[in-house]
């Protein structure tokens, strides 16, 4: 099941592994079912087949059309675009940093994001889309600079970039908090809760821009996905064989840059699905290479589970999908470093 077989075609020929194909379409499928369950979870529960009737515009029952369509349809296209994102974006920075905890976190872009966001609500008491650029322009000047800073030479090692990441972090950390202790009671509420991480209310308003964003970004990740499979054989080795390392592994940075913007501009910050799609992902296919669309898929499996279960937690506990992340995912890293003693 882990060999390469090959299809040729006129003109040219296809490789694929079938376990590799035979994993994403499990996951893909699992996917879909987890939609289905969420289209049917909330305070007015519906029947998977109410649910396809409702899709299909079939039903008898308008109230249940409304609902799916106009509320539930928008909030699982997001987490699943969102989740992918995150997800592809793990597997890039796993593989940029040789690490297995790499994720959007060791570049600073996820405390960055968040100083943006604290600053337009603490000291400018900004509206939700000026919150959101403001943590997407924040985010990404900070992936920059930390990218700057891990430079030595004319390149920027992998461990190097995830110490400056950590370091960055630390600081933009405490200055948010410090933001935090500044403004006035509601105020420090709405930073917590777009901190938090949310999926309710999420309109098509949320799912055109974030499905047109990875439209335009994705395949610039396939199409280097070869590059990133040799540079993970060192760098040394990819210069001889005729890749410049140093601007593709920028080029890929500022991929996944793109990729955990989208997805923070669509739900806020997401913790841990970045970090634990592509480790899951490469467990399941047993495949060389940077897993980049098993993780996608992986991560969406894992933001909508996270939501099913945030909807279904005992004592009608609806908890913010950002937080039923952290806690799913802090189990899952003592897990792995418990298990891998070379982290």
């Amino acid at each position: 099941m882990n060999t390469t077989k090959v299809i040729r075609l006129r003109g040219g020929s296809v490789l694929f592994r079938p376990r590799v194909l035979l994993v994403c379409l499990i996951l893909a499928t699992v996917a879909l079912l987890l939609g289905v369950l969420l289209l049917g979870t909330g305070t007015l529960p519906f029947t998977p087949g109410e649910v396809a009737s409702s899709l299909l515009g079939s039903g008898d029952n308008p109230t249940a059309q409304r609902i799916i369509q106009r509320v539930r349809v928008p909030r699982v296209l997001t987490a699943m675009l969102v989740g992918a994102a995150l997800g592809m974006a793990g597997s890039i920075f796993q593989s940029i940093s040789r690490n297995a905890l790499g994720s959007p976190d060791i570049i600073g872009f996820t405390t960055g994001a968040a100083s943006g966001a604290i600053v337009q609500i603490i000291l400018c008491d900004a509206g939700p889309l000026a919150t959101s650029m403001a943590a997407l322009a924040a985010g990404v000047c900070t992936a920059v600079l930390v990218y700057l800073l891990a430079l030595k030479g004319s390149a920027s090692g992998g461990y190097r970039l995830v110490l400056v990441g950590i370091g960055v972090g630390a600081m933009l950390s405490g200055l948010n908090t410090v933001l935090l202790v500044m403004g006035d009671l509601d105020q420090a509420m709405s930073a917590q809760l777009w901190l938090a991480g949310s999926l309710n209310t999420r309109t098509w308003s949320h799912v055109l821009p974030a499905a047109l964003g990875l439209l335009l970004i994705v395949p610039l990740a396939i199409h280097h996905a070869r590059r990133m499979d040799i540079l993970e054989m060192g760098d040394d080795t990819a210069s001889q064989l005729g890749v410049d390392v140093e601007s593709s592994r920028l080029l890929m940075v500022m991929t996944a840059v793109g990729m955990t913007a989208i997805a923070t501009a669509a739900a806020g910050p997401i913790a841990f699905i970045a970090l634990a799609a592509p480790q899951l992902a490469r467990r399941l296919t047993a495949a060389s290479g940077v897993p980049l669309a098993s993780a996608a898929l992986m991560g969406a499996v894992l933001l909508l589970g996270a939501d099913l279960a945030s909807q279904r937690f005992p004592w009608q506990l609806n908890l913010p999908i950002g937080l039923a992340t952290g806690i799913l995912g802090g189990v899952y890293l003592l897990w792995l470093l418990g298990r891998n003693r070379r982290i």
